[in-house]
């Protein structure tokens, strides 16, 4: 290792040395040279001997100092010493990588930050730009199926308007209107009921009506009347008319009478079912109806057997709460002023007359707590001379309001109260006074 430090020193020493005598020599040169040159070429060109001079010496250095690298290179490889590197010196040339293999491996590299982008706001003195609205499929979808939603929702009322057209309930509404005199309110209300009703098939109980009235209001009328139009929307088949009296007078018969009728029913509706139709079921003078016969209809109603007997119609007829009626007509006839007529005074008129009726009908069965009671007023004299009118026009009589006068004089009527007189027995006479004529 001594041998090869004290070389290397030798060899520097002898590369100054030599370094210092080319200066010289190129130094008598130079003033040689410029002895033989004009003065003032001399003074210009200066600047540039001197950098020619200066790159001269700097490719004599650098060839000396490679070919004693590469003769340390050999001796070291000879005798297994380690290279010594040359120091660090200025050079034109650009360092690499390459040129320097323990500092780029030292030295740990650098991660690129990435530069984040920066948020250019708009000129505030320029017009800004609107933002642009994506169009999302998701839109396209959501519209779809509102129009669906509409579709199906749309289709839906349409057959619950066909269903109610079959029935053709504006012709019984007509008709009921017409024929029926003095129950205009309860008309309405009645109508209502078959129209909700009827407005869809599935149901979950059937619809009971009690029509509650003194004798003679019209019940029975409007029993045949319904019964007639079912018969000509539904079928002959699908419309019964019970009369208690006719079809089952005697008491010992109640029994047989209860299961001929349960059997009855369910042949009608299973009928009604394969039709896709909903049976009306009326039952008149339910005042004389036994209670085997209730208990029967209460079973059909309220046990809930199948979705079959859940759809259908039920109207009972009768006169039970008459006189809880009478009363209050003639108690309250300044506030029931034009109540079969008017829909909102009929409505005030079953607020106040149907907790009465519900609470005597329900000690008689428990069937009247699934039903809707409407009641029917008493008849006026005016209704009682529409009755004659109708029924002289039927026999084919001159309808003489004269004669009509004085047969409506001939019925009994109550006491005059708030300017109204009302019939006693309605329009039951009418039909035996007309057939004197």
């Amino acid at each position: 290792m001594e041998i090869s430090d004290q070389d290397s020193s030798a060899s520097a020493s002898q590369t100054e040395g030599e370094l210092e005598m080319d200066e010289e020599m190129d130094g008598e040169r130079d003033k040689k040279h410029m002895g033989s040159l004009n003065p003032s070429l001399s003074n210009n060109t200066t600047t540039l001997r001197a950098v020619i001079r200066i790159k001269m010496k700097y490719q004599a250095m650098k060839k000396r100092r490679r070919e004693l690298a590469m003769a340390l290179e050999g001796a070291n490889a000879l005798t297994g010493a380690p290279t010594r590197t040359s120091p660090k010196i200025f050079t034109f040339d650009s360092p690499t990588l390459s040129s320097f293999p323990t500092l780029s491996s030292s030295v740990p590299q650098r991660r690129k930050r990435r530069k984040k982008k920066r948020v250019l706001f708009p000129n505030r003195r320029g017009a800004r730009a609107p933002p642009k609205q994506e169009h999302s499929p998701v839109k396209y979808c959501l519209y779809l199926l509102l129009a669906i939603v509409f579709i199906q929702v749309y289709n839906a009322i349409e057959n619950l308007d066909d269903h109610v057209l079959r029935y053709d309930l504006d012709s019984l509404e007509k008709t009921l209107r017409r024929e029926v005199f003095g129950q205009q309110g309860a008309v309405g209300a009645l109508l209502s009921h078959l129209k909700e009703y009827l407005s869809t098939y599935i149901h979950n109980k059937p619809l009971l009506v009690s029509l509650q009235g003194p004798t003679g209001v019209g019940k029975s009328h409007l029993g045949r009347l319904l019964a007639g139009h079912f018969r000509s929307v539904v079928g002959e088949t699908l419309v019964l008319q019970y009369y208690v009296l006719h079809h089952c007078p005697q008491e010992a018969d109640a029994l047989h009478c209860a299961r001929n009728l349960t059997a009855l029913i369910s042949k009608t509706v299973n009928r009604a079912v394969e039709e896709e139709k909903i049976p009306l079921f009326i039952f008149d003078e339910v005042e004389h109806i036994h209670k085997e016969i209730l208990d029967a209809l209460w079973q059909l109603l309220a046990s809930k057997q199948s979705n079959e007997y859940l759809n259908a119609i039920y109207m009972f007829l009768s006169n039970l709460g008459h006189a809880h009626i009478t009363k209050h007509m003639l108690h309250n006839s300044s506030s029931v002023f034009m109540v079969t007529s008017a829909s909102g005074h009929y409505s005030k008129f079953v607020k106040e007359l149907a907790p009465i009726l519900r609470s005597t009908l329900e000690t008689l069965h428990p069937l009247w707590t699934e039903a809707e009671i409407l009641p029917l007023g008493l008849l006026e004299k005016g209704h009682v001379m529409e009755c004659f009118l109708d029924e002289i026009t039927r026999e084919g009589f001159y309808p003489d309001h004269t004669n009509i006068e004085r047969l409506a004089g001939e019925i009994e009527y109550y006491p005059e109260v708030g300017g109204r007189k009302y019939s006693r027995t309605g329009c039951k006479q009418v039909v035996a006074k007309v057939n004197l004529l």
